[in-house]
């Protein structure tokens, strides 16, 4: 298990990259840091690697703190986003290479055998005779990954592991990754700032921006249950739609629309929500087309075809607003559409950010 407390980093230049952190990892867990460039993932990652040491807070393993314990001391795997393979080595040799230095060092035939196991495991033992410079960017992927687990360490560090491969060949090799750190029980840190990449592998995802942890939480509940409105704008694609609304006299008011507050589902308030205005938040799937009890009407800007689906593109006083239909659901650009809001699915953010609803 890993505990993380309090934990802050300040650089010599006096930029804040995290402000206090805390969270915990089950033994075993796959999680992902997850966030926009200089949210403070990677630096985590970093400090959990002891390549960086923090301004404030502890790091415990098991319950035993590991900030002052050297790198190489901490028995984690690192896998670098450039993969950072020896180029003048094979394959074989790259994988052998931890098991063969340092106090821990074993004999060559030892390692060898190790290192072949962990090659089955990870299905590149045909390539143990190449040269990294012969093999594909997945290739060279599995290679890293596998030289990481020959250690058989306590914990694997992944540092945006596959922004450097083609899309379908990401989709293959973080559906590798799930299935290799399950199958060999290790607890996983996965650094990403894709959200596809997160929801997809992760057993729980940690978001961040600006150095704070806004949701800790199953992947799911990200998108179903956002804590705020940077979760809710960050998690979804297409983006969620959001609109400037005034709650006054029990009704929701809005240039193009007034609903009853009374759509709105008892269960799903956060916090009291007196008059006043507010951020709605809904979903593409959640804006209906509809042939009755319309709350609005509109002229559809442009449609866009993803393999099943529509996406209508459409403005709403002075926002681009986007619903999602079925392929089967025969909409054209300039078709004037009628269009109701699922308000049990909807979000509403104070002023703050923070969620009401």
């Amino acid at each position: 298990m890993i505990e993380v407390v309090g934990l802050k980093k300040v650089f010599d230049n006096k930029f804040e990259a995290l402000k206090a952190v805390d969270f915990t990892i089950e033994k075993g867990d796959l999680v992902c840091l997850l966030g926009p460039s200089g949210c403070g993932k990677s630096t985590i990652l970093n400090l959990i690697a002891g390549l960086l040491s923090p301004t404030a807070g502890d790091i415990c393993f098991n319950g035993n703190s590991v900030v002052k314990t050297e790198p190489k001391d901490r028995n984690i795997g690192f896998v670098f986003q450039n993969y950072a393979l020896y180029p003048h080595m094979t394959v074989l040799e790259n994988v052998m290479f931890p098991l063969t230095v340092g106090e821990k060092k074993i004999k060559k035939n030892e390692a060898k055998q190790i290192a072949e196991k962990y090659m089955r495991l990870t299905n590149i033992e045909e390539l143990s005779q190449k040269k990294p410079g012969t093999l594909s960017g997945g290739q060279q992927q599995r290679v890293a990954i596998t030289r990481a687990l020959v250690q058989n360490p306590e914990v694997l560090l992944l540092d945006e592991p596959l922004s450097n491969l083609d899309a379908r060949l990401r989709l293959k090799i973080r559906e590798e990754i799930r299935r290799l750190v399950k199958e060999v029980g290790i607890t996983t840190i996965f650094v990403t700032h894709d959200q596809e990449e997160a929801l997809s592998i992760s057993d729980k995802i940690i978001l961040m921006n600006e150095g704070v942890i806004q949701q800790n939480d199953d992947p799911q509940n990200l998108y179903l249950e956002p804590n705020n409105q940077f979760v809710a704008k960050f998690i979804g694609n297409p983006i969620i739609n959001m609109l400037p609304i005034e709650i006054k006299d029990g009704k929701i008011h809005h240039p193009a629309f007034t609903a009853p507050v009374s759509r709105l589902t008892d269960i799903r308030f956060k916090k009291p929500m007196p008059d006043g205005r507010y951020t709605l938040g809904i979903r593409p799937e959640d804006v209906l087309t509809v042939t009755q009890n319309s709350l609005f009407e509109t002229s559809i800007k442009s449609v866009e075809l993803i393999g099943r689906e529509r996406i209508l593109n459409f403005d709403l006083a002075d926002k681009h607003l986007k619903s999602i239909v079925s392929i089967e659901e025969i909409i054209e650009e300039g078709a004037q559409v009628a269009f109701d809001f699922q308000f049990k699915k909807a979000f509403i953010f104070d002023d703050k950010g923070e969620r009401v609803y």
